[in-house]
């Protein structure tokens, strides 16, 4: 057993989970009551709100006072409440066990989970996903979200990694239906190039997930200070695209899978481009037909 003496505050999330279950197992000589494990555990299984919290609004949401979270760092080994929340914030950014950790998740069957078994449990949380979508749609934010997507003058759209497949469907889905619209960097000529002709007449939409492309938050940031109006997909009030604009929609992640579920991002944005599709009426078909007659033309032509 360590003595806590010799303990020595973890920098990784990752290292923060072992101790945590190193307390909980009386590994260490550390020891925290039953309210402080709650907190920690809670704030552990929910990085992101950890993150990007106040001590106030962490404390206000986990049921305990401000002093218990600092005193709760200190007895960690960290200076203080925001020294631990430092571990939080660079997983926000960096995750780098975020899908190694996913993909553990799915040895959790053992020999007993057949392929079928895994692929049950699998439908079945990506139903509850959907069905949590779905009852936390606001239908206000909805209508206010996609006026805006039908009278911007531009549209771009913005993610990376997994969710560069989002950004692309709805960049096409939309560009179907409407004109001037497009990926941020299609041509991989720079986000700096993308954001230019933006103004506060257009619209970017941003998606991001934890764990947050840095690269993604840094430009929602920029086109929020250029007065660019946006428009987030992210997976809670607590992500960091969600203070940046009141367009923001929660999308559920929750998954079995080594990554993110990406069926309610894609429910999301078809919900979204239908209800736009809806608003727009003939113009909006008459803008697919002119698509389709090019389509036809071409192939005749291959």
């Amino acid at each position: 057993m360590a003595d806590v003496a010799e303990l020595v505050a973890p920098t990784t999330l990752p290292a923060l989970r072992q101790l945590l279950e190193q307390i909980t197992q009386g590994q260490v000589a550390l020891r925290l009551g039953a309210q402080a494990r709650r907190v920690l555990t809670a704030m552990v299984e929910q990085p992101q709100r950890a993150a990007v919290s106040t001590i106030s609004q962490l404390a206000t949401e986990l049921g305990v006072n401000a002093s218990t979270l600092s005193r709760l760092a200190q007895r960690l080994g960290y200076s203080g409440f925001n020294d631990l929340q430092a571990v939080f914030r660079r997983e926000l950014t960096e995750g780098s066990h975020f899908y190694s950790e996913q993909a553990s998740r799915l040895q959790l069957g053992g020999s007993e989970a057949d392929g079928l078994s895994q692929f049950t449990r699998l439908a079945r949380q990506e139903s509850a996903n959907l069905a949590t979508l779905v009852g936390s749609i606001d239908a206000t934010q909805l209508e206010a979200s996609t006026r805006l997507l039908v009278s911007a003058r531009k549209v771009r759209v913005h993610g990376v990694r997994q969710l560069a497949s989002i950004a692309l469907f709805m960049s096409y889905g939309l560009g179907l239906i409407r004109d001037e619209v497009a990926l941020l960097d299609p041509a991989q000529q720079g986000v700096a190039q993308g954001l230019a002709p933006l103004n506060e007449d257009d619209v970017l939409v941003v998606v991001s997930c934890f764990p947050y492309s840095s690269a993604v938050l840094k430009t929602a940031e920029v086109a929020r200070s250029q007065g660019i109006p946006l428009i987030a997909l992210t997976d809670s009030a607590s992500s960091p695209l969600a203070r940046l604009t009141p367009h923001v929609f929660q999308v559920p992640t929750h998954s079995l899978f080594y990554s993110n579920s990406m069926c309610s991002f894609m429910l999301l944005a078809e919900g979204l481009l239908a209800e736009v599709a809806h608003i727009l009426g003939d113009q909006g078909v008459e803008t697919l037909q002119r698509r389709e007659a090019l389509i036809t033309a071409l192939q005749e032509r291959i």
